[in-house]
């Protein structure tokens, strides 16, 4: 097999050590072409800018790896990666590594998902990786291996169309293993911490608490991270509540 070739990305921007980390990683065994942001867009989600113009700059520039910077969100950095470097076409499409926990309702929310939502979105197999870490001198060296083989086994095994992988790991030196879940039904809530102000009370910052739902759950992604698992959780991006139809064919 020819070295597989990976788009990669991220929302904790280009400088990261979560990036570079996977970089640091996947190089010896891929060729890799990364565009991730030129600064932090945590929280991005599938967002895009329209508003104004988006740039990248070339960092690194050698065989089998390129290095650009976006001024973007995560998602334009894969629009972008695709459009403007569309020589060769990846064999998968990753997300990460994300400087903390991308499970349950967090996927809704991150750019780092975003990324693997992008990725499926145009036809490519994704996949998102994250740690259960916000620091941002993180301790990544216990993912190096599982990487690898997730790398390989998604693109051996493909995806189906509109779907991607959405994989956290816990914050341990150690794993108990790999459990392949769904996404826990959980919420934030608490959400808003005033922030001092001496003329005006009306700025909060976004905070909160996450609210699980069904934290004994024993087939979810919350539950398999608190014991020590690694969460593979596959994702559609079809959100039809086809439970549904029927019932509003009736009634409607």
């Amino acid at each position: 097999m020819s070295r597989p070739y990976l788009l990669v990305s991220n929302d904790d921007g280009v400088t990261a050590k979560g990036i570079n980390f996977l970089v640091d990683t996947l190089r010896p065994v891929a060729d890799l072409l990364v565009v991730a942001p030129d600064s932090p867009r945590s929280g991005a989600g599938c967002s895009i800018t329209s508003v104004r113009p988006i740039h990248y700059d070339v960092l690194l520039s050698e065989p089998g790896l390129t290095v650009c910077s976006c001024s973007g969100t995560p998602v334009d950095c894969v629009k972008l990666a695709l459009n403007v470097f569309g020589e060769r076409r990846p064999d998968l499409v990753i997300g990460g590594i994300n400087h903390g926990d991308n499970s349950s309702v967090n996927a809704h929310y991150s750019g780092t998902m975003g990324v693997a939502t992008e990725g499926a979105l145009q036809g490519y197999p994704a996949v998102a990786f994250s740690l259960c870490d916000h620091s941002p001198d993180a301790d990544f060296s216990p993912l190096a291996p599982y990487l690898v083989d997730f790398v390989f086994k998604a693109i051996a095994a493909g995806l189906p169309p509109f779907t991607c992988l959405n994989i956290n790991f816990p914050r341990r030196p150690r794993f108990e293993g790999v459990r392949v879940c769904r996404m826990a039904r959980s919420r934030w809530a608490r959400e808003l911490s005033p922030c001092p102000h001496p003329r005006d009370d009306r700025y909060f910052w976004l905070a909160g608490d996450c609210d699980e739902l069904e934290p004994d759950a024993p087939d979810t992604d919350r539950w398999a991270l608190a014991h020590g698992y690694v969460a593979v959780t596959p994702t559609q991006l079809d959100v039809t509540a086809t439970g549904l139809i029927e019932i509003l064919r009736n009634v409607l």
